[in-house]
Parts: structure tokens; sequence; C-alpha cells
């Protein structure tokens, strides 16, 4: 994202994924334009280790894709009789126990859960079609900016199957379990206007100041201090999950340690 980033080299360059570093902001880039950013277990093994791979310093992380399309889903080779080189195909995946199905799904959806760790903000900026897996990882990030070409879609019922790689959590917490259904279960398109009208998105800008508008929305995250940030978004992530009662005793232990912290009384 950041010019400065890109001079410093990439921590990781490899199976579609490039991480870089500038400071507290990373930036992990879909490096498959001409594949339109489709995904792999290879790819997911890069995410992983992107996520790995991430300085203490990092306080953000930006999620693009090169291209016009943010990611267009799983490479359709995984669904042929000989799938991908070195990969298991679905037709292999189907083979096993289901002890190990479980075990090898699992693995994959790591490429889609450490966004949300509460020492990060993770912002996706989202253009042309983030369909079925790309859907999902724009989901695994805490906010999402969208160009006003973007469209959402969830397709993986339309071709038998569910959406497994840890999007179902976010997507209903978003725009609520009915309309997260009917997207879901019709595989249609979800326009940028309407994802900004349904929370799944931030907000929408023209396509040519995506890279832009998350560059200074990347800045004013870095503005508060980052154990506040960190606090902040560990209350707002447990919120769904308490009563009334007990966010309220969150917000006062919270708060009691960002006091003594700032008095130098801290643990």
């Amino acid at each position: 994202m950041a010019s400065s980033a890109q001079d410093l080299g990439p921590v990781l360059d490899k199976d579609g994924v490039r991480l870089t570093v500038d400071d507290a902001i990373a930036t992990v880039t879909l490096t498959n334009p001409a594949k339109r950013n489709a995904q792999s277990p290879a790819l997911w093994r890069a995410l992983i280790e992107a996520g790995r791979l991430l300085p203490g310093s990092v306080r953000v992380v930006v999620l693009r894709g090169e291209g016009k399309s943010f990611s267009a889903g799983l490479d359709r080779q995984m669904f042929t009789p000989e799938g991908i080189e070195g990969e298991p195909s679905f037709i292999d995946l189907a083979r096993h126990d289901d002890a190990t199905l479980d075990a090898t799904i699992a693995a994959f959806q790591e490429a889609f859960t450490w966004w949300r760790r509460s020492d990060i903000v993770s912002v996706a900026a989202v253009q042309g079609h983030a369909i079925g897996a790309g859907f999902q990882l724009a989901l695994a990030c805490d906010l999402r900016v969208v160009a006003d070409d973007v469209q959402f879609a969830m397709r993986e019922t339309s071709l038998g199957l569910v959406p497994d790689l840890a999007g179902t959590h976010p997507l209903v917490g978003l725009v609520g379990y009915a309309r997260a259904l009917e997207i879901c279960a019709t595989g249609r398109f979800v326009t940028a206007e309407e994802s900004v009208s349904t929370g799944l998105a931030n907000l929408a800008v023209p396509a040519a100041e995506l890279d832009a508008t998350v560059r200074d929305l990347a800045g004013a995250l870095l503005a508060a201090p980052r154990d506040a940030v960190i606090e902040t978004k560990a209350l707002l992530r447990g919120a769904q999950d308490r009563t009334y009662d007990e966010q309220r005793a969150a917000e006062r232990a919270a708060q009691a340690r960002r006091l003594r912290d700032l008095a130098g009384l801290g643990e």
C-alpha cells in the first residue's frame, strides 16, 4: 500500500501472497491478478505465514488484491479430479475420515482467523469480485473499505457446499441472520451501496480512491494509544457474547487497567 513499504522489500513473497511492513502498518497483498487472485491451500499457508511474521511494531494490517478483483474465490482446479498439483482435490478430501477431514479444514481456516487478533486492526481494501473464499477473506478483517465496483457473493451453497472458511460468524454479526441466509442461499451479488447500508462495509469510494482512502484510515487508526485500542477492540469483540451487565463489568475492569497503566501503577 505505502510506497516506502515496497522500498523496504517484502518480508514474504510466495504462492500469491506478499507481505510488506512499514513501521506500524503491514500490507498483505494477493498477487495473482491473472487468475483474479484465486485461492488455494498454498495461498492459505502463505497467509498463515504472513500472520506469524508480523513484527511486534505492527498495529494495522491492510489486506488488498492486485488487479481488477480482490479475489474470485477458490481456484477451480480444486474442483477437478486431478486437482492442483501437490494439493488435495475435493475428491481426495471426501475420501478422508471425519477426524482427518475436520483437521484439514481447520488448517485451512487458520488463514482466515488471525486477522482479528486483539493486538492489530485489520482493514480489507476490496475491489471488483470478492466471491466465496474471497468474500470470507474480506469478512476475516475487522474493517472493510470497498470500491464502488465491488461485488460480494457467497457461492458455496450454489455448488452444493457450505461456507467453511470462518465467514459465517462475522457475516451474521454484520448483517443479521435473515439477510445472511438470503445472501448465502441465493449466491447473489451484494453491491457497494448495499454493503455499506447493511454494515457489511464501513464505506465505499471510487475505485481510483481505494488505496488512498485505506491509507488515510490506517493513519487514523494509529492516532490513539495502542493499549487503549487493544482494550477497546477486546471489549467490542466480546460484547455479543456477554449480557448487558457482564459488558458493564468488562468495561469497568478494562478501564481500571488503563487508569493504572496511565498512572504508572500497572502490573
